[in-house]
């Protein structure tokens, strides 16, 4: 019988904290259900900072501003943060799964070998197996750092980040509640063991939580042993909701430092917004560039608007093209696995030498207007006549 159940200023951030989303390996992902909400942001936001020399180094360093900004934390409560790191230290991470040649492999690690603050600037590392599994690109899930920022409880960004990894196949699959209870870190609360407690204070709550901020809706089910709930599972859907609201508004263009530029020449907010999807910010840059020290432009916003309609557009094509080859985009994307995906995306940030390009790269990805002449220049590298068929179609 199965029930259903419907529904102070920020740092600036540079190499790897740049990035929008944390791989989370599906190991990593089951350990650490008794974090605390701080704790598991924490832990998020260190996996990103060491991620890319988590192999090769033994230690990694984050200045301690940064990773309480990250998290939307006081950086001046230095006990909490503290107290914080010790959790992570003390917290024990467990992996059961099957290795490359199929046998099965158990181990666990301290989710951080160790964590210090010196300084200003907090070193931390973790055990060299442990950093193998959360490195591991074969099996993972995106946990999406902005999201994660509006994550008001901890069980619900557990219960997030336990059910992201399953998008593409639409559900969990059937848990125990013994694992389910473990995965929110309940599972040494007496309280808990009964459903009702269990469904009322923590999966209720949760599930609203999960389907009101981030980008999946899950509904929950539950299966049952004569009158007793025994397994739960989660159906998952993308949310609708949220990718309108990701849908690019200017927030991204008006993040960026070409942004600023204009808009201190007298450029309207539209008219700013426009030029740097059209014209791109180098073109942008050079034209700024050459009114600087020149007391004999009176009109700088004019003399660009006149400029820039003698000079040709080159940073994206016209809009209607454009939205088809992105469209296009779009499906080839979604076809690639996640590993090939995430080698995308690295490839293509690494060919970005202007910080607005790579802001917007960042902020938007495939979809950034900034970047939509180079985006199709390099998928057409990837994949040669991906956009014929669009062409003549």
């Amino acid at each position: 019988m199965t029930d259903s159940k419907t529904k102070p200023k920020p740092p600036v951030l540079t190499g790897a904290l740049r990035r929008d989303a944390v791989k989370k390996n599906v190991a990593a992902i089951h350990v650490s259900g008794k974090l605390t909400l701080l704790q598991r942001k924490l832990s998020n936001v260190l996996l990103l900072n060491a991620y890319d020399t988590l192999i090769h180094d033994t230690r990694h360093r984050i200045d301690a501003r940064t990773l309480c900004a990250m998290v939307g934390y006081n950086s001046n409560d230095i006990d909490t943060l503290k107290t914080s790191l010790r959790g992570l230290v003390e917290t024990l991470a467990e992996w059961d799964m099957l290795d490359e040649n199929g046998q099965q492999e158990w181990g666990v690690s301290s989710l951080l070998a160790y964590a210090k603050l010196k300084g200003g600037v907090c070193e931390y590392a973790y055990s060299a197996a442990l950093a193998e599994k959360l490195h591991d690109p074969k099996v993972f899930a995106l946990i999406n750092l902005h999201i994660q920022r509006q994550f008001t409880s901890g069980h619900a960004l557990a219960l997030y980040e336990n059910c992201f990894r399953f998008v593409r196949t639409g559900s969990t699959g059937w848990w125990s509640l013994a694992l389910f209870r473990r995965l929110m870190g309940v599972d040494n609360s007496p309280y808990y063991e009964t459903f009702k407690h269990l469904n009322a204070k923590i999966i209720k709550p949760a599930v609203a939580e999960v389907n009101k901020t981030s980008d999946i809706v899950v509904t929950p089910e539950t299966r049952r042993m004569g009158r007793s709930v025994t397994d739960i599972r989660f159906l998952i859907s993308e949310n609708p909701q949220l990718g309108m609201m990701n849908i690019d508004d200017g927030q991204g263009l008006r993040a960026t430092p070409i942004y600023d530029r204009l808009r201190g020449q007298g450029v309207s907010d539209r008219l700013a917004r426009q030029w740097i999807a059209e014209h791109g910010a180098d073109r942008l840059s050079e034209k700024l560039d050459y009114l600087r020290g020149r007391n004999d432009v009176k009109s700088p916003a004019r003399y660009l608007q006149a400029s820039l309609a003698a000079t040709p557009k080159t940073a994206s094509p016209p809009t209607t093209e454009r939205s088809r080859k992105l469209a296009r985009v779009r499906d080839v994307v979604a076809g690639r696995s996640p590993t090939q995906r995430d080698a995308d995306r690295r490839l293509f940030q690494s060919r970005l030498s202007d910080p607005a390009a790579r802001l917007d790269f960042e902020n938007h990805g495939w979809t950034s207007a900034l970047n939509a002449s180079a985006i199709f220049a390099f998928w057409e590298d990837v994949q040669p006549g991906i956009f014929d068929e669009e062409a003549t179609g």
